[in-house]
């Protein structure tokens, strides 16, 4: 058997850890060790000197893992394995308890007392590879602590520092190494990249024919069932044609292989080192509740300064009573938003044993059978049919329209559109929310939240700025954007040339939103250079008498899919 498990039922487990600390992490990675091995009889035990002279081990008769604590290299009683940013602080050491698990999931095969000792060695040499594969295929997140522990497990394997840095170059040698480091690149643990040094050498001593041939049997051997005994064997008896038995050369301090290995593993080293830990899914809920209650926080101070106080709006003259074509267009959509909110009633069919309903003459049947047998009848003999009706969200238009130069001529249809949507919810029977603002060097609202103004407000369009992110921010604290319980509609209206910094808190505001479910449509000029946020649904207005309409369509569609 390879080092990694001794099937010795005879074999002694380590005593319990005398040390506080050592126990209390002992205990700890037994915690952890279910979900991982997928097993939840495995008692894991940490202390110096521990794991039988080798850095970890899986006793399978006695459902135990030991861990050498001298590979640990900080204090036992600050490490908190159930954290993947603790981990972090020794992955060689969890990573090497990974394996151990997964060796504890995957080696279910046993070899029978008979076999050749040197054909169950080769096979157990393929098993390094194989349980790894099958592991990350069942967890992918493990890859990373395997991959941090597979340079300790290919030194230990190789027999230890002294031994792997003096490695013949012998064919033996060779195929042992390729099975240890190049079996973990086809099992996904390591890459091609990382391994090249090693697998330039092995190629030069096997040959690519018999190195082909080799990885046709790891390959071969990540493909069998985790209790396939037969089949393990039978691989172990290939190689053991393929490379013989263990010659025994004797060390070689300038062997190339020895050189290639050592390069090979500082390329690993390097690479686990700058690969971020994965994280766990509590650490991810709680940066992502973290981030949400942030991006909440500032869309409601945004809110409150633009529409809390009544600041003034950049307007270009006195605000103007609404036009005749504009209340006309007003009631329209209202009447098209009350028609989109009505929804076909919810029909329920519902057994009932006593009038009113239809009767089923099964169930009356059933029942006569149950009064015959002298049993309680329960049959059900009636059903009833009832529709209820279907709630629709409340509908919530958020407008941002973009006041800088180059929107000028948009800048009085959409003052327009703003009061003709505004006046619409107000008319309209379902519960309806509008909100307009215009961004540019600053942020203004035109129409507040819950009022339907009687004047149209129209406002200038000379800015050389755009605070598109604040915008959105205060659209959403106003509004509610994000929240899921309404059905929400935001309404940008720019050319979308804004400068870098703005752009990119405004995509990271709009992607919060459409996660959310907020619908996004992007009403853009009909010239060149035009750059909308990504996500968004563009709509190119070639007339800028349409942009009411335009706004219409897309509150409407909001309202009918909600």
């Amino acid at each position: 058997m390879t080092a990694h498990v001794i099937a010795d039922p005879a074999t002694t487990p380590a005593a319990p850890p005398a040390t506080t600390g050592w126990a209390a992490l002992s205990a700890a990675l037994t915690e952890e060790a279910p979900p991982i091995a997928d097993r939840d009889d495995l008692v894991v035990t940490i202390a110096p000197g521990a794991a039988h002279g080798h850095p970890a081990v899986f006793m399978p008769h006695r459902a135990a893992i030991e861990l050498d604590g001298t590979h640990l290299r900080i204090d036992p009683a600050t490490a908190r394995p159930d954290r993947n940013s603790d981990r972090a602080r020794y992955p060689a050491l969890f990573g090497a308890f990974v394996h151990e698990c997964a060796h504890a999931r995957h080696s279910a095969w046993e070899p029978p007392a008979l076999a050749n000792p040197a054909v169950v060695e080769a096979a157990m040499l393929l098993e390094e590879s194989r349980i790894e594969a099958a592991q990350i295929r069942r967890r992918p997140a493990d890859r990373h602590w395997l991959r941090a522990s597979a340079t300790e497990i290919v030194i230990g394997d190789t027999g230890g520092p002294a031994a792997m840095a003096a490695v013949p170059a012998t064919e033996y040698a060779a195929a042992h190494s390729a099975a240890l480091i190049l079996g973990r690149v086809d099992g996904g643990i390591l890459t091609e990249t990382e391994t090249a040094p090693a697998a330039t050498t092995i190629k030069a001593i096997l040959g690519a024919t018999k190195l082909a041939d080799l990885q046709a049997i790891w390959q071969h051997a990540h493909t069998l069932a985790d209790d396939d005994t037969a089949g393990m064997l039978e691989l172990g008896q290939r190689w053991l044609d393929l490379v013989g038995p263990d010659p025994h050369a004797e060390p070689d301090p300038a062997s190339i292989l020895a050189a290639a290995i050592d390069a090979t593993i500082t390329k690993i080293t390097k690479a686990v080192a700058d690969e971020p830990a994965p994280l766990d899914p509590a650490e991810i809920a709680a940066a992502a509740a973290a981030a949400e209650l942030m991006a909440e926080l500032e869309a409601e101070a945004a809110a409150s300064k633009v529409f809390g106080a009544r600041g003034s709006t950049p307007i270009s003259r006195a605000p103007r009573a609404p036009r005749a074509d504009e209340r006309a267009a007003a009631r329209v959509l209202a009447r098209a938003l009350s028609t989109a909110s009505r929804r076909e009633r919810a029909v329920v069919k519902t057994g009932s044993v006593i009038p009113p309903g239809r009767v089923r003459m099964r169930g009356a049947m059933a029942r006569e059978a149950q009064r015959a047998a002298g049993a309680i009848p329960t049959a059900e003999m009636f059903t009833r049919t009832t529709r209820k009706t279907v709630p629709v969200p409340p509908l919530r238009v958020g407008i941002a329209c973009d006041i800088s130069g180059s929107m000028t001529s948009y800048a009085k249809p959409v003052a327009s559109a703003a009061w003709i949507i505004a006046h619409a919810a107000q008319l309209a029977t379902m519960p309806a929310d509008t909100a307009t603002l215009t961004f540019g060097n600053d942020v203004h609202s035109v129409t507040r939240p819950g009022t339907a103004p009687a004047k149209v407000t129209e406002f200038k369009s000379s800015d050389n700025y755009e605070a598109i992110d604040v915008a959105i921010d205060a659209l959403d604290g106003a509004l509610g954007l994000s929240r899921r319980e309404n059905t929400r509609l935001l309404v940008i209206i720019s050319d979308g040339v804004f400068s870098a910094e703005p752009r990119r808190r405004a995509q990271q505001r709009l992607d919060r939103l459409r996660a959310s479910g907020c619908a996004v449509l992007w009403l853009a000029p009909n010239t060149r250079g035009v750059r909308p946020l990504t996500g968004a649904i563009v709509h190119r207005i070639t007339d800028p008498a349409t942009t009411a309409q335009a706004i219409a369509r897309a509150a409407t569609a909001a309202v009918r899919t909600a």
